[in-house]
């Protein structure tokens, strides 16, 4: 099941957290992973990791908020059966402290960011007579998260332009789904509760813990797996759709 021999997949943001683990699973069931992370880096440890494990990949330095760059990357890899858009920056604020720069950056990279590579990828996909796009949404794009309002913002956005791609591409045998997320223990978690809560940082990742009823954060294997069954033919039928992977916070927090 889930075999992904012959696939080639494009996942932005794949040199860590959750767009690291998608690649690997990736590679283990047979596609060729494209990676796509500023950091050079990080993103070549994530291929010499699969590489080790006998699986192929390969890395393009690419700021996914440039469409200029995003064009000439998507079109250099050329077939496309998989495009799991992953890359994203969180923010935290209200709706009137939160700077017109730092609106714009997360708008730039969260939502024109996902239309930059839908635009060079879907023609391709078109081309190839199909193929599967995996948004990663946000539970803040269901319910209300305090100091969130522009990363709200942003996977709300991200959640409309997965139903619309679902619906104008449904003929063109294109599935186009979301994910949403609660808190996910990754290092960018990690950099996040540094950044913005020094000095508390154990006490804050406890308590982003224990939000979730489950009383954990996800890991990152977890989140990747249900990604690999939405990208994969046994998911052929779903199309369209959000899921949430989240602990149990949207339905079980009263």
């Amino acid at each position: 099941m889930f075999d992904l021999s012959g696939r080639t997949a494009v996942i932005t943001g794949g040199g860590s957290g959750i767009g690291r683990a998608a690649a690997i699973l990736f590679a283990k069931q047979g596609a060729t992973s494209h990676i796509l992370d500023m950091n050079e880096i990080q993103a070549n440890a994530v291929a010499e990791e699969i590489k080790q494990a006998g699986g192929s990949a390969q890395i393009h330095v690419c700021d996914v908020s440039d469409k200029a760059q995003v064009e000439v990357v998507i079109n250099s890899i050329g077939t496309i059966n998989i495009l799991v858009n992953n890359a994203g920056v969180a923010h935290v604020g209200k709706a009137d402290n939160t700077s017109e720069e730092d609106f714009d950056r997360v708008f730039r990279i969260n939502v024109k960011g996902v239309y930059n590579c839908l635009h060079a990828a879907l023609p391709l996909m078109k081309a190839n007579g199909g193929g599967v796009v995996l948004n990663l949404s946000s539970i803040g794009a269901v319910v209300g998260i305090s100091d969130r309002f522009a990363y709200s913002m942003s996977k709300g956005a991200v959640q409309a332009m997965t139903l619309s791609v679902a619906r104008d591409y449904i003929h063109d045998n294109i599935r186009c789904n979301c994910i949403c997320p609660a808190r996910v223990h990754t290092p960018f978690v990690d950099g996040f509760i540094a950044k913005n809560y020094p000095g508390q940082e154990k006490e804050v990742f406890e308590k982003l813990s224990k939000s979730q009823p489950i009383g954990r954060m996800g890991t990152t294997d977890e989140i990747a797996t249900l990604i690999l069954y939405l990208c994969s033919d046994e998911a052929s039928f779903i199309t369209g759709c959000d899921y949430h992977i989240d602990g149990g916070f949207i339905k079980l927090n009263n």
